[in-house]
């Protein structure tokens, strides 16, 4: 396969990205990685709202690739073929950047990939470190957590997942909780420093069963009831505040730590030289990252983990994602629509539930 430019769009959750990426499968150069954040729109509502992330995906989403288009030196007309992500997601995002490759796609006459946000993130380790197949990475964001077995561009095998909060969630919900800011997962890490995490007994959910499923809504529901014993007067005093954030992080840690064990038990014989690697926003928590780059040494497997840049949501892995799925399938045509639920597993059951438009995770 001849080198290749390739332009890439993700607008998924509250992150507007582009990015130009030059190369091909198991090698290629990132020309350039844009993202604008939206942290300061919904700073005070706790949380992500579905309409306003939607209206400022539709208002910077061309703003993006000209960025991206400009700090790689290039125009569209040096583009090749142009990636979107296009589930699953929060569907006024997921539209805005299908509408706008088509556009593009249509204007150039050149390919267009609509591209699995989480074939995205699990994908990165391919064009980070050149892993091999077949290896076992573990994907834990905002919106999910699971372990996939990856074999190939679009093999992947789920080993097992959240049933309920992702922990990116459980660390939004829990920082709300204690007063502190959003996102979470930084805000509670800062805190947790000052904290003692054995104060406290939380609950280390579903350790007391076998397998990789994880969940983290009733170590959420155990923090608000340890929170409101220790309420006076509507306030919450530093050091509880301190404490609750650190025992919570550190169930959060176990879980996964063991997790993750188990995990590779069930992987290991498919691999030589085996590797977990790790992606998503919530990797950029140092205490988890350690806990489970311990459990990978202690395991003898090799620790992968992107730079941070490339673990929360960019369009650097869209794009490359496509690039390894160029060798497996044909483009979409200009009926790519956007899907809310996109499981990357087929044939396993659906974590969450399902409805009307299939398996949410």
């Amino acid at each position: 396969m001849t080198s290749i430019t390739i332009l890439g769009i993700e607008s998924s959750c509250d992150d507007t990205a582009a990015a130009v990426l030059r190369g091909q499968a198991g090698d290629a150069k990132v020309l350039s990685s844009i993202v604008l954040g939206q942290t300061e729109l919904h700073a005070d509502f706790g949380g992500v709202v579905p309409e306003i992330a939607a209206r400022a995906h539709a208002e910077k989403i061309d703003t993006c690739v000209q960025q991206a288009l400009d700090a790689a030196h290039l125009s569209l007309s040096d583009i090749d073929a142009v990636a979107v992500t296009a589930g699953p997601g929060l569907i006024g995002g997921v539209v805005s950047g299908v509408m706008c490759a088509k556009g593009i796609a249509l204007a150039r006459g050149i390919p267009l990939f609509g591209v699995n946000h989480l074939a995205g993130h699990a994908l990165t380790p391919r064009l980070t470190d050149a892993v091999a197949y077949p290896f076992l990475m573990l994907l834990v964001s905002g919106g999910h957590c699971q372990f996939l077995i990856v074999s190939g561009p679009d093999q992947f095998q789920r080993l097992g997942g959240t049933i309920d909060d992702a922990p990116g969630e459980a660390f939004d919900k829990v920082a709300r909780l204690l007063a502190l800011p959003q996102p979470g997962g930084p805000a509670i890490e800062t805190r947790a420093k000052a904290g003692d995490a054995k104060r406290f007994k939380l609950p280390r959910p579903l350790l007391d069963r076998a397998g990789c499923d994880m969940s983290f809504s009733g170590l959420k529901t155990a923090v608000l009831r340890q929170r409101d014993s220790l309420m006076s007067d509507g306030e919450l005093a530093a050091r509880d505040q301190a404490d609750l954030a650190a025992g919570f992080q550190a169930a959060v840690v176990d879980v996964l730590a063991e997790k993750t064990r188990r995990a590779l038990d069930e992987y290991a014989p498919l691999s030589k030289n085996p590797s977990i690697c790790v992606a998503g926003g919530v990797a950029a928590n140092m205490a988890i990252r350690t806990a489970l780059e311990t459990t990978a040494k202690n395991f003898g497997a090799k620790f992968i983990a992107p730079p941070l840049a490339l673990c929360t949501d960019n369009a650097a892995m869209i794009a490359y994602a496509a690039l390894e799925q160029m060798n497996t399938r044909v483009p979409d045509g200009m009926e790519l629509s956007a899907r809310p639920r996109w499981p990357l597993d087929q044939a396993a059951p659906a974590m969450l539930g399902s409805g009307k438009k299939g398996a949410k995770a």
